[in-house]
């Protein structure tokens, strides 16, 4: 449930005077927000409450309370929802990696479809929107390939790397992680030791002083091939060559180590540069049956089964002969367009990054697919460029959605299909109401919700809009 959805049922602010800042309420969450937390109701007020499920009757400490609706914070269970589990890790109630280990698998799976119908329904305006249940995953434990941590020192000096703790820049150190992939969990427990003997700085953020600002782990699931990054804000690492051969010594399965730069004052993780130190600057993956080679920076699903999963979804829905000719757009290094040009006549990928159409083109040729061509630009430019018409375009934007312009160019230019690979609902369904309503000539037939984040509030999904009349 969003705020807007909580402002759009009621909730007038008629007794703001009764609750204040940090008093106790009791409530009953009837509800999972879109981040994650648990929703309450109170007369006509609601309330917000990390760690809760729905079912829970408990007692909340408001930390920020506003005329319609107030956040609070878990102060007692009194009474536990049949949905609720013991987490799977020992600081789930602390680290912020994680918003639902304390939820039972199956009603996971149920809250994030429900996700997506609301977000269709209420943004959308999709009255009974074609979703299917979700692609549940295998293991929803022990699945991310890539995993990024960030370093502090403790108040004794002590190197640590973990996540923040939910809503605050407190490091929760970490040794295991039980979400990413396991064979990683070595590498987390002893860099930081070796980082920490090594007398490297870490990164201060308050004072934009230190060196070493994020340790960054990635594996691939079907090779075992591991990669280690440091986040770096100058190159200048003492010994790095050294301490980089002696992980590569350490451990068989890492086969490089790489430094990437950014130097400014952000919240972005990763800088611009990367420079590998030892090793390769990439891991092998295979995917679909295909090779890839796979960098630090790369973009790449973290859970690639459910990836190859929802990949199949497609190939199925679209029923492909062969024939078609096929644009990617934000395709990436060509994840989902070379299996895909493996079945169609022609496939075009698109791509602003000119470091992933190089790694796209790459892993074209390392799996001999020629139907295939990578073009380097924003979307919105050159798909109204091209010189042929698409029969199907396979759209994968970021978490903000599609640009109009591309919106309007697929309705200007009219494949057959589209297909609408979307991380948010939100945005997936503002797209879908623009390319499927008033005048389109598209009807959306099926959304496929898919869970690449088990433990999360995150849902991946793929619309599938057909044109009407083809003619």
């Amino acid at each position: 449930m969003s705020l807007t959805k909580v402002l759009d049922t009621g909730a007038n602010g008629a007794n703001e005077a009764q609750w204040k800042q940090g008093e106790l309420v009791e409530a009953v969450i009837s509800d999972l927000g879109d981040s994650g937390e648990g929703v309450g109701r109170i007369g006509d007020r609601v309330v917000f409450v990390a760690d809760t499920v729905p079912g829970d009757r408990v007692l909340v400490r408001l930390v920020r309370v506003k005329p319609q609706y107030a956040h609070g914070k878990l102060h007692e269970i009194l009474e536990a929802s049949a949905s609720r589990i013991r987490p799977g890790c020992i600081v789930a109630d602390k680290c912020g990696g994680c918003q639902w280990q304390h939820i039972n698998y199956e009603f996971q799976l149920e809250a994030k479809r429900n996700q997506v119908i609301q977000a269709l329904q209420r943004i959308g305006g999709f009255n009974q929107p074609p979703v299917d249940p979700l692609l549940a995953a295998e293991s929803p434990l022990g699945y991310r390939n890539k995993a990024t941590y960030p370093l502090k020192r403790s108040s004794t000096g002590q190197v640590q790397t973990g996540y923040y703790q939910k809503g605050s820049h407190h490091l929760i150190n970490l040794n295991q992680c039980p979400v990413q992939d396991p064979r990683l969990n070595p590498l987390l427990a002893e860099v930081k030791q070796d980082i920490q003997k090594r007398g490297w700085g870490i990164y201060d953020e308050k004072l934009h002083r230190g060196k070493v600002r994020h340790l960054s782990l990635r594996i691939g699931r079907r090779t075992g091939e591991i990669l280690l990054t440091l986040v770096v804000k100058d190159w200048n690492l003492v010994d790095i060559e050294a301490q980089a051969q002696e992980w590569l010594t350490r451990y068989p399965q890492l086969v490089g180590v790489s430094l990437n730069l950014n130097p400014d004052r952000t919240n972005a993780i990763f800088g611009t540069e990367t420079r590998c130190i030892a090793g390769q600057s990439y891991l092998c993956e295979e995917f679909a049956g295909l090779q890839f080679q796979v960098r630090p920076d790369t973009f790449f699903q973290v859970y690639t089964e459910q990836a190859e999963g929802l990949l199949q979804v497609i190939v199925d829905q679209l029923n492909l002969q062969g024939n078609e000719v096929l644009v990617d757009a934000y395709c990436g290094i060509g994840t989902l367009t070379l299996p895909l040009a493996q079945r169609v006549r022609q496939a075009i990928g698109l791509e602003v990054q000119p470091e992933a159409v190089e790694q796209a083109t790459l892993n074209a040729q390392l799996n001999n697919i020629t139907n295939v061509t990578f073009q380097t630009g924003a979307v919105e430019t050159l798909l109204p460029q091209l010189d042929v018409t698409p029969d199907i375009v396979l759209i994968d934007p970021p978490r903000q959605g599609c640009d109009r312009a591309v919106l309007e160019t697929l309705l200007k230019t009219k494949p057959r299909q589209i297909v609408y690979v979307s991380c948010k609902p939100a945005t997936l369904a503002r797209d879908l109401k623009l390319l499927s309503q008033g005048n389109s000539d598209y009807q959306l037939t099926r959304v496929q919700p898919a869970d690449f984040f088990p433990q999360t509030s995150h849902v991946e999904c793929a619309a599938f809009l057909v044109l009407s009349d083809p003619t």
